[in-house]
């Protein structure tokens, strides 16, 4: 069994995957309350090479594993009362399209036709009672205090509901900024953090950093790929050699 070969095939697969993590991060560096994937490889024992010592040697090939880096990300100020920004620890709760709750970092909030406050895809933001449902008949401004509390004007129209997990990283993805709370394993707690209104949090990643890691997983990936190349060459000498074995 030509080890080698199973082991540089396995890590093209990891810097392919690789760099599909870090074009999504590219894409997404500019989207608030993104949250940064990364990739990490573990090794796994992949078979058992020839006993010469009369003791079994087992082989490793990389495998590779996609993870949510949860990260605070830098707060951007917007002027817009409406937004909102966590400083701190805890997320956000919206309903999906679908009816399915979800929890984000995403704080761009605003105003629907309905006088609810929705995301800018039109998700509901959750409130401790259900959506927040402002006064359409109100031009008062809308503000947001630290503590979650959406007012219009004077009148409280309703608070956030902020939620913090012990272990963020059982959330599960449905696209770098909305995630779900479905694995039972999860332990939910109130949030830690504090509103800042007017604010937006950033992602947490960088188009330069990125860019510097795209160089990295490029770099591996054609390293790996000569390797394969190599033990390609030395398999088609031997096949040939042992096939004619009259020839020089």
């Amino acid at each position: 069994m030509n080890v080698s070969l199973y082991q540089a095939a396995a890590a093209l697969n990891a810097n392919s995957r690789w760099q599909d993590v870090i074009a999504e991060n590219l894409a997404s560096s500019s989207v608030p309350g993104y949250r940064k994937q990364s990739l990490t490889t573990a090794a796994v024992q992949a078979g058992l090479l020839s006993v010469s010592s009369g003791l079994p040697q087992y082989f490793n090939v990389p495998k590779p594993r996609v993870s949510t880096s949860f990260q605070g990300g830098e707060l951007q100020y917007t002027g817009d009362n409406k937004n909102a920004a966590i400083e701190g620890k805890g997320f956000f709760h919206v309903e999906l399209a679908n009816g399915t709750e979800a929890v984000t970092r995403d704080g761009e909030f605003r105003v629907n036709s309905r006088g609810q406050l929705v995301t800018k895809e039109g998700y509901t933001i959750l409130g401790q009672n259900g959506p927040i449902q402002l006064d359409s008949s109100n031009h008062d401004p809308v503000s947001i205090s630290a503590t979650g509390e959406v007012s219009q004007g004077s009148a409280v129209r309703g608070k956030l509901r902020l939620t913090d997990y012990a272990n963020p990283e059982l959330l599960t993805p449905t696209n770098g900024v909305y995630f779900l709370a479905t694995n039972p394993a999860l332990s939910a707690k109130p949030a830690s953090g504090s509103v800042r209104d007017g604010y937006v949090e950033a992602a947490n990643t960088t188009a330069l950093g990125e860019m510097a890691n795209m160089m990295t997983a490029m770099r591996g990936f054609e390293a790996n790929q000569r390797v394969v190349q190599i033990q390609d060459e030395r398999l088609s000498k031997v096949i040939n050699d042992l096939g004619n074995p009259g020839a020089s």
